[in-house]
């Protein structure tokens, strides 16, 4: 029995492959197979658990994690057909646990989630963020392996500009973190047609723009004048952004990062509490050209991609490979990541906008798992599951267990 969920993501595979160099029936059906097993098995997803429920046995799935796959192809054929228009790129790093000493690329990381640098791997995350519909779909995961003869953050910039090219058929714009507001990252980037949208750090330097006159003086008009002081802003140069929210103080204007060594558009957003500043952030965008509430809006919105990692490590085993290989890591950091993207499709971005609630990854899973078992049981015991009589008792025992279906 195929229940009707695996026949979606059938058909989502498809569609999906004819963006993806020419693949053999049987290269597809295994993608096909192991991302219904993603999304279906719960614990561990290594190759004995993928050999123990499905249709190959575990030295083929050994053998094909080894065979690369155009995964950015694949999850950008997604995005163009399910996304909003308002789109953004997010680059985002993230700790994956692995011990030993003798895996590629493995180290000592930061981890966001305990506050330190642990032993283990990384990832470098690039996902497309959809603003409208406040989402984030997975395009790529690389291992980061750092290169001896260039700085990490040079290393990070270069992942994005080797892929500048299809990054920019969706958008112009890569968000990140407050670690990446670096003069390398952005000059790298911007080399290649891309903007950043990120966060400086509370003791940025920037100054004020001003429009040159010719004083018929030697040197060349003064372009410049003093340093931006935060706690007494210069309202001819600053505007406040209309906001609903009194608490809250939103202020903008051109000026120049010095660390940057470039003109960016700044939004500085005051938090108050009884009339007082309780707290301060001030972010950035290289395109200045876009609207405050805009550049605000993009740095928000670029959680979603943590979101995007959380459901990946709970529940399509993001940190459970097994295999020591770069080439089969790369294949299971990706399909574990991409089967989140196609769950998120087939039962999120199907419904329609007004009628959608919160994104249950845990019921998806346990939908899907019970369809593995049941379609176990069917054929096992040779029930007939589409006649009339069983249809409901097929679908209590679908739903079995979820939370929010």
């Amino acid at each position: 029995m195929i229940s009707k969920t695996q026949l979606s993501y059938n058909l989502l595979c498809e569609q999906c492959f004819l963006t993806v160099q020419p693949l053999n029936k049987w290269r597809k059906d295994f993608i096909k197979d192991v991302l219904w097993l993603f999304l279906s098995i719960y614990g561990r997803i290594n190759f004995s658990q993928l050999g123990r429920y499905g249709s190959y046995c575990e030295q083929r799935y050994r053998q094909q994690f080894e065979e690369s796959f155009e995964f950015m192809k694949f999850n950008t054929a997604m995005v163009k057909q399910y996304c909003s228009e308002r789109k953004v790129i997010a680059f985002d790093p993230s700790y994956i646990p692995k011990s030993g000493k003798e895996t590629p690329g493995v180290g000592r990381f930061w981890s966001g989630c305990a506050g330190s640098v642990k032993w283990g791997m990384e990832i470098s995350g690039i996902a497309a963020i959809d603003l409208d519909n406040h989402t984030a779909i997975h395009l790529e995961a690389i291992q980061t392996i750092p290169d001896k003869q260039i700085t990490l953050i040079d290393y990070y910039a270069k992942l994005l500009t080797d892929r500048a090219k299809e990054l920019l058929k969706l958008s112009d714009t890569v968000v990140c973190d407050a670690y990446f507001s670096k003069e390398p990252f952005v000059t790298k980037l911007w080399d290649v047609g891309l903007h950043v949208v990120s966060r400086f750090r509370d003791d940025v330097r920037l100054q004020y723009i001003i429009p040159k006159v010719m004083t018929g003086k030697r040197g060349r008009p003064k372009e410049y004048e003093g340093a931006v002081d935060l706690e007494n802003l210069d309202m001819k140069h600053f505007s406040l952004v209309e906001q609903e929210c009194k608490n809250v103080l939103i202020y903008t204007a051109i000026v120049k990062a010095i660390a940057l060594k470039r003109i960016v558009k700044v939004i500085f957003v005051q938090y108050m509490d009884n009339g007082k500043v309780k707290a301060s952030k001030i972010y950035f965008s290289t395109k200045t050209s876009l609207e405050a509430m805009e550049i605000l809006d993009i740095y928000q919105t670029r959680f979603q991609i943590e979101f995007l990692y959380r459901d990946a490590k709970q529940f399509t085993a993001l940190t459970t490979c097994q295999a020591r290989d770069k080439e089969k890591m790369n294949f299971h950091f990706n399909m574990s990541l991409t089967a989140v993207n196609v769950a998120k499709v087939i039962h999120w971005f199907s419904i329609p906008i007004e009628q959608r609630k919160n994104f249950s990854m845990s019921d998806i899973k346990t939908i899907n798992h019970n369809a593995l078992l049941l379609d176990r049981f069917i054929v096992m015991f040779a029930i007939k599951p589409n006649i009339l009589k069983n249809n409901q008792n097929v679908k209590e025992l679908l739903l079995y267990g979820t939370i929010a279906t």
